[in-house]
């Protein structure tokens, strides 16, 4: 099983360079929508997802939990998605969420100033300036959420195993150098260790929402470990009983055959500080 992430800039023909990827590999496209339904159906709501969709979030708003639930659930919906089967994912952040999984290739798609103009003028019917003006305000957004949420360089290619300028190459040669490159550079070892590793993520993923987002247990900067037949949670609460609890939900969620660890620290009287 290959994954394979797409970041793009506006108006470098990502989806169309997507959609003839997911064409010739015969492999699912996991869009914005297929991850914002997988995310309401968690608990997700469209409210925050417009909030903080590849954008960095406002002053105000970061200071809520909300922007914490957001990446919690991206990432779930992420790794869910990875799970299945062979995919291609656009945006959302999933090259820097998938950076160290094996069998990930991460693209970037790029295309010159004037060639993205001419393609904003087109699609928004729009004159020059204004399409300067959304082309300028959306790498920002971009480079903000990278940078905000996962502290990584949108546009640095050196993140990504392949970086292509889709002013001068159609979707479809865009396609067939992906998988030319993709199916030399992922193996069969790479593929199994994928599936193995997502599957590790993703549990971490359903332990952290037991804990938090089912149980309501009080863990604070709660993070959990997965590797093999072990589980570690690392976190701050302020009671022993607490964190039994986020243990037996650990073991309730993972299942028999795993060696439940804490390292959570426990801080009498703590509190966050708003």
């Amino acid at each position: 099983m290959a994954i394979i992430t797409i970041s793009r800039e506006l108006a470098a023909l990502g989806d169309e360079t997507a959609n003839e990827l997911a064409k010739t590999l015969g492999c699912r496209l996991v869009d914005k929508n297929s991850l914002e339904n997988l995310m309401q159906s968690y608990g997700e709501t469209d409210h925050r997802n417009i909030k903080y969709d590849e954008k960095k979030p406002s002053f105000l708003a970061s200071l809520t939990r909300n922007r914490d639930d957001y990446l919690h659930y991206l990432k779930t919906a992420i790794f869910s998605e990875a799970g299945k089967s062979s995919c291609i994912i656009i945006g959302r952040g999933a090259s820097v969420i998938l950076k160290k999984v094996p069998g990930v290739f991460s693209v970037f798609l790029t295309a010159p100033m004037d060639i993205r103009i001419e393609r904003v003028k087109n699609y928004f019917h729009c004159d020059e300036r204004r399409a300067r003006q959304i082309i300028e305000q959306s790498d920002k957004d971009r480079e903000a959420f990278h940078r905000y949420y996962f502290d990584s360089q949108w546009k640095d290619t050196s993140n990504y195993h392949l970086a292509l300028n889709t002013g001068h190459l159609h979707p479809e040669v865009c396609a067939e150098i992906v998988k030319y490159l993709e199916d030399r550079i992922i193996n069969r070892d790479a593929e199994e260790q994928n599936i193995i590793r997502i599957r590790e993520l993703s549990l971490e993923q359903t332990i952290k929402h037991c804990i938090l987002y089912e149980k309501e247990i009080p863990i604070h900067f709660l993070e959990i470990n997965v590797s093999k037949d072990q589980i570690i949670l690392y976190g701050v609460t302020s009671a022993p009983a607490l964190t039994e609890a986020a243990l037996a939900s650990a073991r309730d969620s993972a299942g028999a055959g795993f060696n439940v660890v804490s390292e959570i620290q426990v801080v009498h009287d703590y509190s966050m500080v708003p």
